[in-house]
């Protein structure tokens, strides 16, 4: 299960592993009050696309589109998260204040489409592995 939570909310038991997805740190924020599992800045927004973003809402839709073709050149870091997720409840923090557009809102989309897909595929091969049995 993927969660998305902004860094300066308190954690909580319930947050499951904290990764921070964030490229720069939260500012004014501690390492101990983030309690991060960890930060996997390599799965944020190049710097160039985060600064022409901005967090501006009219760039939403272009920043979604270029933002996960930047994640498909990272499939393998995607690929872990989604497994994880998979296992045990994940929150991705960010540090951002609109919480309706942002990088982690993108990326976990990604990730359960990747788990997603991943579920249809084990369904998928364990039917075929039926049918050769009973051949």
């Amino acid at each position: 299960m993927i969660r998305l939570k902004r860094a300066y909310e308190p954690p909580a038991p319930s947050d499951g592993r904290r990764i921070l997805v964030d490229r720069l740190w939260p500012r004014g924020l501690s390492k101990k009050r983030a309690a991060l599992d960890e930060w996997r800045r390599e799965l944020a927004p190049s710097a160039a696309l985060r600064r022409w973003f901005g967090h501006d809402p009219k760039k939403w839709r272009e920043f979604r589109r270029r933002y996960k073709q930047e994640l498909r050149a990272r499939a393998d870091l995607v690929r872990e998260i989604a497994t994880l997720a998979s296992r045990r409840r994940v929150t991705l923090v960010y540090g951002a204040r609109d919480e309706s557009h942002n990088d982690a809102i993108v990326l976990a989309a990604v990730v359960r489409g990747r788990m997603a897909r991943a579920a249809t595929s084990r369904v998928r091969n364990s039917a075929r592995r039926r049918r050769k049995a009973v051949r």
